[in-house]
């Protein structure tokens, strides 16, 4: 979508035969639509993600590889492998993948009322006004999702560490040490993922959206 340009608009405006001062209305209206399909992107974006996490999270736990995984790190760690321990651990990913899946599922309605909400026909502020509502709405969604990465790494490494505690199980410092380490280091780097994803995906759009906000403030100062 090629990129539209507030000051180019006007001396385009101005340099027609009938000399006329631009049209508020109809940069609004062009500024209006190309918002609302900003926040339709995301919008689309976001059903994507929903559907993706939701068809992989119901794969991994028909197939068990979640709590595969963190049964190995118990095993390498010297805990033994019981029914309880893999009901348990069954249990906390399914709370937890339910838990992620809602709350993106909240945040894939609320761009889909702020989508709604943002109509051609209304006033430049409040306009102006939603639009900024949306970009908090996106930036809340992104902050989520770190925090939840955080929390459930979390969660898993004090599971880990109960079990370990349950079944008198003696680990090394040394081992226990690398243990933790390790832990914050694949959820840094994971953070650091999921936040240069965000800024890629949703940054291109929010940026052109800024611009739209920019221009949109710059039109209400001149009415005033």
């Amino acid at each position: 979508m090629p990129e539209f340009d507030l000051d180019s608009f006007k001396k385009t405006w101005q340099e027609q035969p009938v000399q006329q001062k631009y049209d508020h209305s109809a940069i609004l209206e062009m500024l209006n639509r190309k918002s609302r399909n900003y926040v339709k992107y995301i919008l689309w974006i976001s059903v994507v993600e929903f559907i993706f996490f939701s068809i992989l999270g119901l794969f991994y736990i028909l197939q068990g590889k979640e709590s595969n995984s963190f049964i190995s790190i118990l095993e390498k760690l010297g805990a033994r492998k019981t029914t309880e321990l893999e009901g348990s651990l069954d249990n906390i990913y399914v709370v937890l993948k339910v838990l992620s899946l809602s709350i993106t599922a909240y945040f894939v309605y609320k761009f889909y009322q702020n989508y709604k909400k943002i109509k051609i026909e209304e006033n430049l502020k409040k306009l102006i006004l939603k639009i900024i509502q949306f970009k908090k709405t996106v930036n809340a969604f992104i902050l989520i999702n770190i925090i939840l990465l955080i929390s459930f790494t979390s969660v898993f490494t004090l599971f880990i560490l109960y079990v370990l505690n349950t079944q008198n199980i003696e680990v090394t410092n040394s081992t226990l040490t690398g243990f933790i380490i390790g832990a914050i280091i694949s959820t840094a780097v994971a953070v650091l993922l999921i936040w240069l994803y965000y800024k890629i995906v949703y940054g291109i759009i929010m940026r052109k959206l800024d611009k739209n906000l920019r221009q949109l403030k710059e039109i209400e100062s001149q009415e005033f």
